[in-house]
């Protein structure tokens, strides 16, 4: 069985692909709600169309914990858009993040909790201009240089957000992605993306003319397929692109008169080896996630081998195991945070053990089904 979420038009797979066994019965018996749901929708690829199986994800205590801190009015959380709350908590969630994890954890994007929302992202994306849609990136003093950063990283979480919840024909979406896109297509043409820094002092920055893509802009081109495939140049560039090392510098950016940390820009491979991936396991599942809905994992050696062994780190059962290399740290960027945890957090440290092991066996099993693998249910 392939993933059905990739256009026929683009590329196949250059290298040979192992098969992939998914412990599915044991994902429905000992999963959340929320995993079992999203086991049976997107790993074993049913319609879940009965009452029965509709209403799972809405068990969710995490969900439920959500949708308490949400303004019911205005569909804002309490965190302003992209902060990530306290560790192991949801206090302080922002709104855009909150909105995902709730699409993570399998809520329909027209449920009213998350119809509400819409409606604010898609003023996101027409560049409102009040000043309160900046919300943590309103700047004390006004500065254009740094309203307009604010808005453009907004437009792209809202676009990302919109863009998984399957919102991908909606022409406010189309022209937003095209927008985003054209100075990203450009940078990648330009010579400037294979040498991007400047010295400013004794410190390596990017000039303001770097254009690079963001985790954000990659979510949305994610959920995007028939985007994708109508922008092969785009897509083929990127892959070049996301391949290369990440430099060592940190992505610092010279934003008008100031130098600014740019953690949410996309320097190149974000996992170039096993180690860099077990020291954030969510955020690596994350990645993956993404290189494969691109439809790119299947192309990279690299990428195929770290599946690979995170698939070997599973028993014969298929269920997986953490190595005592990986690590879970408590903080977690604000584009990888609403992926996991889909288990509730309030629990011991062995339920938390248990509960990774579940939450990562169902990752590399959708993993793998969207990389375009054969999967085996067992």
């Amino acid at each position: 069985m392939t993933s059905p979420n990739t256009p026929e038009s683009e590329p196949q797979s250059v290298l040979e692909l192992r098969p992939a066994n998914v412990p599915v019965t044991w994902l429905i018996k000992n999963g959340t709600p929320s995993i079992q749901y999203r086991t049976i929708r997107d790993i074993v690829g049913f319609a879940v169309e009965e009452p029965t199986f509709h209403g799972l994800p809405y068990n969710s205590r995490t969900g439920i914990q959500l949708m308490m801190m949400q303004d019911a009015f205005d569909g804002h959380w309490p965190g302003g858009m992209l902060t990530v709350p306290t560790p192991n908590t949801l206090a302080g969630v922002g709104t855009i993040i909150a909105y995902r994890r709730l699409l993570e954890l399998g809520w329909d994007p027209e449920s009213p909790a998350l119809a509400c929302t819409k409606r604010l992202l898609f003023r996101l994306l027409a560049e409102d201009d009040d000043p309160s849609f900046l919300a943590e990136f309103r700047p004390e003093v006004l500065d254009e240089d740094l309203v307009a950063r604010g808005r453009l990283i907004l437009r792209e979480a809202a676009a990302a957000a919109l863009a998984q919840a399957g919102y991908e024909n909606d022409p406010r979406l189309r022209g937003a992605a095209s927008r985003l896109t054209e100075p990203v297509a450009a940078y990648l043409k330009s010579p400037l993306s294979s040498k991007p820094w400047m010295r400013i002092g004794n410190q390596h920055v990017l000039p303001p003319e770097v254009h690079a893509p963001s985790f954000h802009l990659l979510i949305m081109l994610a959920h995007m397929p028939h985007f994708r495939s109508e922008h092969h140049e785009l897509m083929d560039r990127l892959f070049h692109y996301l391949s290369q090392p990440w430099p060592r510098q940190q992505p610092v950016q010279q934003v008008g008169l100031h130098l600014l940390e740019q953690p949410h820009l996309v320097l190149g491979d974000l996992l170039p080896t096993r180690n860099v991936m077990d020291s954030d396991m969510p955020s690596s599942l994350a990645w993956l996630e993404i290189i494969a809905r691109l439809g790119f994992l299947d192309k990279n050696e690299n990428w195929t081998r770290l599946l690979d062994r995170l698939l070997g780190d599973r028993d014969r059962k298929g269920i997986w195991h953490a190595p005592r290399s990986v690590e879970m740290p408590d903080q977690i960027p604000s584009w990888s945070w609403p992926s996991m945890p889909l288990v509730d957090m309030w629990m011991d440290e062995e339920e938390a053990k248990r509960a990774h092991s579940i939450e990562i066996t169902f990752r590399l099993g959708l993993i793998a089904s969207l990389a375009g693998r054969t999967i085996e249910v067992i």
